[in-house]
């Protein structure tokens, strides 16, 4: 096994059907093994295990998260690292949101557990998802610290005109109605990364981050602290993602229940499910949407423009909140390897001190990179997030600090 066992943590991002993990050392960032569990609860389940040179295999259906981390565990085994006897140091979980209560790492314990379980309702594509991979790993591993990292931690002290809601105050502080931010372990990490190419203190850079995978996120950051972010109380707010339709006239929802009759159920699962780019394309994979634009697909290449249309006005919007920016950053699936998003994005901007060089942005590459042209005002850089890394470094700290 790379690196001294008890320096390695395990990180487990659970979703609802799929679990994806890595084996790292936090501090040298060097990754012992990595994989993902797909497709859980179906018959063609499967998983792909990367370790020590090899990768490992296992087709066949997964009924739940425990069986699929139990066969996870075994894979371990099977390429000499065995998981219980190792001495790993801790296991770091992400885990969306944390409401009000949760805004720094937190050992897991029964009565943690419990409270990120009741925030279920402000995040139920997720939260529901990463308690089921933290009662696996604790079966497991019972002996080895749990740590949650909640995405919403990094937006807890939004200013309070960015993170209040226009609704009456009593009701909105009995039930916890607030502007949280998620992917904040990854906006983060990234405005971290900014910095370090910039050859500057985090403390002094302005930014702008565009998260953009099948959720997407931006934030602006004033000297390393963010003073809004698009996502709301819940992941759906903001802009245009895979299934969700980012902002939208709240008003929508009692119409869609008087009009077409949808119990409440029914639209949560319309606005989470089957939104956004699937709305109205029938895809969410933007793979699969370049294809059909590229076919002469009509309802796709309205997806994309209804996408690129929203990216555009936070933009805007973040430019003159933070007045002065020294850079724009793309990260994520398709932040980082989409091209044709970030030239569209910041098309025309040149009057705004944005230019973006062509070269270089179709240049392929997965290192942090400038991609805007040695005139830009601003600089365009693309960054791979890395929220593994941030989750282990972060569980880690917290383990040595409890002692």
């Amino acid at each position: 096994m790379s690196g001294k066992s008890d320096d390695l943590v395990l990180v487990i991002n659970s979703g609802s059907s799929s679990i994806k993990y890595q084996l790292l050392d936090p501090e040298s960032s060097a990754i012992a093994a990595s994989g993902m569990v797909d497709r859980i609860g179906e018959p063609n389940s499967g998983i792909e295990h990367h370790a020590e040179g090899r990768t490992v295999e296992h087709h066949g259906p997964i009924a739940d998260h425990t069986t699929g981390l139990k066969l996870v565990f075994d894979m371990f085994a099977e390429t000499g690292q065995d998981l219980a006897g190792a001495g790993v140091r801790a296991v770091g979980h992400r885990v969306v949101h944390g409401g009000e209560v949760f805004y720094r790492p937190t050992l897991i314990d029964d009565s943690v557990l419990a409270a990120i379980s009741e925030l279920s309702s402000l995040a139920p594509l997720h939260n529901p998802a990463n308690v089921a991979g933290i009662v696996s790993a604790r079966k497991l591993l019972p002996d080895v610290p749990q740590v949650a990292v909640f995405d919403t931690a990094f937006f807890h002290g939004l200013p309070d005109a960015a993170k209040t809601y226009a609704i009456d105050a009593k009701v909105a502080a009995a039930q916890g109605i607030r502007k949280y931010g998620f992917h904040g372990t990854s906006h983060e990490y990234v405005a971290g990364a900014v910095a370090r190419l910039l050859d500057r203190d985090r403390l002094e850079v302005n930014q702008i981050v565009f998260h953009l995978g099948n959720g997407a996120s931006a934030s602006a950051i004033r000297g390393g602290h963010p003073i809004d972010t698009t996502m709301g109380l819940t992941p759906l707010e903001g802009l245009v993602m895979g299934t969700r339709p980012g902002d939208l006239d709240p008003g929508i929802v009692p119409h869609l229940m008087r009009s077409a009759h949808l119990d409440i159920d029914q639209v949560d699962e319309l606005l989470n499910r089957h939104s956004g780019l699937k709305g109205l394309s029938g895809v969410n994979d933007f793979r699969e949407l370049q294809r059909l634009i590229d076919a002469g697909d009509d309802a796709s290449r309205l997806a994309y423009e209804v996408y690129i249309h929203r990216l555009r006005r936070y933009l805007g919007a973040y430019l003159i909140e933070l007045d002065r920016v020294d850079a724009i950053t793309f990260t994520a699936g398709v932040g980082e390897n989409s091209p044709q998003v970030r030239a569209d994005a910041l098309a025309g901007l040149s009057r705004f001190g944005i230019e973006v060089d062509p070269a270089l942005n179709t240049a392929k590459s997965r290192v942090a990179r400038h991609i805007s042209t040695p005139g830009s005002e601003i600089a365009v850089l693309v960054v791979p997030t890395n929220e593994e890394l941030a989750i282990a470094r972060a569980a880690h700290r917290i383990v040595a600090a409890d002692g």
